[in-house]
């Protein structure tokens, strides 16, 4: 009997055994990379067809079968982004690729949490297509693994004719990438059942769209959600927005019955010489972002803000928030007068009316009193921006959570003042807290957060709530010592304060605060955001 148990775990070591560099996902083999740092990776890997020829302006597709071993060491093509004329190096049509990191220690059998991040760039452009995220695996004891990947933009991803086109196709290709982790997660030694999704700015925004997807059914894609910074925009219905299909295809010189074989015979070179956005309706200039998620009745049911207040969102434990000063990276620096700010927040939002600027005016005074002056309205439109389009909606969230029974949604706000940040006048500006969380040697953070300095700390306090939620779907086991423990959003409405030098502090938002983020939700559908 004895002999006969030795033998039983002799077999099961043998078929428990690491993942190897090599994988076979069926379609195609990926050879990856063991690095020192105890991380093996998979950079480049395709989870969907390539979109181009026949494609171009298709949901994404299977992808194709693909004889030998494909080399996975390195990032596939980003893709091609908005008011960039000219091919930038890395960037191409064929862009659907996805990245894998993973524990080397790892084994089929490990199950681990998985970390899905969606990267932002405003639905115009890739901003970080090759994440790594290797420093917040080991500050997880290398107990979860990370994904990244990268989703069509612009017109590519978020243009609609109502008809041959189908609208929120960066969307669709995001869904196409969480379905390929679900299916291959155990491959790399992650865990199908635990998959946490991790996004910033429009990625921030694309998981809130997720959650309410389809009128917020679940299909098991993911099991809780990071959201950072959410932008809510302007969001037409897929006939207000064909005005931007028709002078696309006009810029083409694509019209009439063939309009859709004309703009799929076109080169991307050609598109990318047209590629820029023009004003939303009702606006003088361009918006900072044009191409965005549009009301389909399918993917897109409702307004983000209605869908949440009347339930119809994902039940999964989730973390909102947003820094001290989401605005000021977006709000032109130069802006002189009342006039001027009223007249770049229009052409953002252009339904906002006369008697909202007047409100907007009382909730917002200008704290710059060097007025006239070049720029001195541009924090007064900065602390407006960043309410409206990215704090507020933070909040609103957690309160719809909260209010149908989510108990488990966390609410932060990200204020750690860096010195050099703030003599420029940023504050604590947008997604400032990724390079914290990425951590030290794996990002580009502020002077103030990089080891030795004021704001060292910093960093291993938001790692260990952002891996102790992946791990969890709780920001507190393994939170920093002496860090604060983090409460759910509730009735009293007190979010997670991080501070300088790596102070945690539970505190209410303020009657102020909540007066303007009521305002805001008050307003959200006639702004149509």
């Amino acid at each position: 009997m004895f002999g006969q148990r030795i033998l039983s775990l002799a077999l099961l070591a043998t078929s428990v055994t690491a993942v190897q560099e090599t994988v076979d996902l069926g379609y195609s083999r990926y050879h990856g990379q063991a690095l020192d740092n105890g991380i093996t990776q998979w950079y480049g890997m395709r989870y969907a067809a390539a979109p181009i020829g026949n494609l171009r302006f298709m949901p994404p597709q299977d992808p194709v079968y693909q004889d030998g071993v494909q080399e996975a060491q390195y990032g596939g093509a980003t893709c091609l982004p908005t008011e960039h004329h000219s091919f930038e190096a890395g960037a191409s049509e064929d862009c659907l690729f996805i990245n894998v990191q993973a524990p080397s220690s790892a084994t089929e059998e490990s199950r681990l949490p998985v970390m899905l991040y969606i990267q932002g760039g405003g639905y115009s452009l890739n901003s970080s297509p090759n994440l790594n995220a290797a420093g917040l695996i080991a500050a997880a004891s290398y107990e979860m693994m990370a994904v990244s990947f990268n989703y069509r933009v612009g017109p590519y991803g978020f243009m609609s004719d109502g008809k041959d086109i189908a609208a929120n196709l960066g969307l669709k290709d995001q869904i196409k990438a969480m379905e390929w982790v679900r299916e291959h997660a155990a491959l790399f030694g992650g865990n199908p059942d635990h998959i946490v999704l991790v996004g910033v700015s429009a990625g921030a925004g694309c998981i809130s769209l997720h959650l309410t997807a389809y009128g917020g059914v679940d299909n098991g894609l993911f099991h809780g959600a990071i959201v950072e910074s959410p932008p809510f925009s302007t969001m037409l219905d897929v006939a207000q927005s064909k005005y931007q299909y028709t002078n696309f295809a006009t810029r083409l010189g694509c019209y009439g019955e063939g309009t859709l074989e004309c703009l799929r015979s076109k080169t991307a070179e050609e598109i990318q010489q047209v590629n820029f956005n023009i004003p939303l309706p009702g606006g003088a200039k361009p918006p900072e972002w044009q191409w965005l998620p549009v009301i389909d009745g399918d993917l897109i049911t409702d307004y983000t803000y209605r869908a949440f207040d009347r339930g119809n969102f994902i039940r999964v434990p989730a973390i909102f928030g947003a820094d001290a000063n989401d605005g000021t990276k977006f709000v032109p620096s130069t802006l002189s007068s009342l006039a001027e700010s009223n007249q770049w927040l229009l052409n953002q939002y252009p339904t906002l009316t006369l008697d909202q600027f007047a409100d907007i005016a009382s909730m917002y005074p200008n704290p710059n009193e060097s007025c006239p002056a070049t720029g001195c309205y541009w924090r007064q439109a900065s602390n407006v921006y960043g309410e409206m389009r990215f704090l507020c909606p933070a909040i609103f969230m957690n309160t719809a959570m909260s209010a149908h029974g989510v108990m488990t949604s966390y609410s932060y706000m990200w204020n750690v003042s860096d010195p050099a940040q703030m003599e420029a006048g940023e504050g604590v500006p947008h997604i400032i807290e990724v390079d914290a969380w990425l951590g030290p040697g794996y990002s580009n953070p502020p002077e103030s957060y990089k080891p030795g300095q004021m704001n060292a700390e910093a960093s291993p306090v938001i790692q260990g709530y952002w891996t102790s939620f992946i791990r969890y779907l709780d920001p507190n086991p393994y939170r920093r010592a002496g860090s604060a423990e983090w409460s759910p959003w509730s009735e009293d409405k007190a979010w997670l304060v991080f501070g300088v030098e790596g102070r945690t502090d539970m505190e209410f938002i303020g009657d102020e605060l909540e007066r303007r983020c009521n305002y805001w939700a008050d307003n959200a559908v006639a702004l149509t955001i």
